[in-house]
């Protein structure tokens, strides 16, 4: 029997128009829209796999699918003919065929998310959904030396939701850094893995330093306390971006940056 060709696509998704990547029973999820997008240019049924199932109302610039299929498609008609299917929020930048060994998630070498917060007195109608209000002043300088803690392998247990189904809290982060662009705060983090709300609960803890209502050296603490109830609130899901991810050149996945398109 002939082995389906493997097709890997590049995506991109607003993410406050759906309840998350994963199909859900009576819920507009990202995965059911592409599926039933790809089924109707396939004309079978098609089933996806992701590099990282983001949570309701978080964005992508450039999360990785990989799809089975026997029908016999250009890749341009793939993105094209997919796009023609989609709604306006999730749209298909790039399509390759991968070898048969390669996986969306566990061919992944690392993920990079970015999370960008709206420091100011008044919101701004424009990036709602877009980014996350903070009204306090934040030393973001303050954010980025406290985040250095984080770099390195860890047990993330204290920024790990509870019903994280992942079997271990150990990941290795590969850098962290937060600037501020004029009025915008903006936390750039890269690791192998993240565990759920793990971005969103690291962030929630470095916002109680930037307004200076913990010391820089509470991340330290939090990491050896190994203990969700001792750390800050979960940060919205508004601000959150899966802006890339890396995986072994072989695969011959697009290796262009799409932070780019992130705020």
């Amino acid at each position: 029997m002939k082995i389906a060709p493997k097709i890997a696509l590049g995506l991109e998704y607003d993410g406050a128009a759906f309840s998350g990547w994963q199909t859900q029973r009576h819920a507009r999820t990202v995965q059911a829209c592409l599926e039933e997008a790809l089924s109707k240019v396939a004309d079978h049924p098609v089933t996806t796999w992701c590099a990282g199932r983001t949570d309701a109302g978080v964005h992508a610039t450039g999360q990785v699918v990989h799809f089975e299929t026997h029908a016999v498609r250009s890749l341009r008609s793939w993105v094209l003919g997919t796009n023609a299917n989609l709604p306006r929020e999730v749209a298909v930048r790039w399509a390759v065929e991968v070898p048969q060994d390669f996986n969306a998630r566990f061919s992944a070498t690392a993920r990079a998310y970015r999370y960008v917060i709206l420091n100011q007195p008044t919101r701004v109608a424009l990036w709602a959904r877009r980014a996350t209000w903070e009204l306090k002043p934040l030393d973001a300088a303050r954010m980025n030396t406290a985040a250095q803690a984080l770099v390195g392998e860890h047990d993330f247990s204290s920024f790990r939701a509870a019903g994280c189904q992942a079997s271990h809290p150990v990941r290795t982060v590969h850098r962290i850094a937060i600037r501020r662009e004029d009025s915008k705060v903006i936390l750039d983090v890269e690791a192998n893995a993240f565990l759920q709300h793990m971005v969103r609960n690291l962030t929630g803890a470095l916002l109680e330093i930037g307004r200076g209502e913990r010391p820089v050296d509470w991340i330290d603490a939090l990491l050896a306390a190994r203990d969700r109830t001792r750390a800050g609130v979960t940060a919205p899901p508004d601000g959150l971006y899966l802006i890339r991810v890396e995986y072994p050149p072989h695969f011959g996945i697009p290796t262009s940056d799409s932070s780019g398109l992130a705020p």
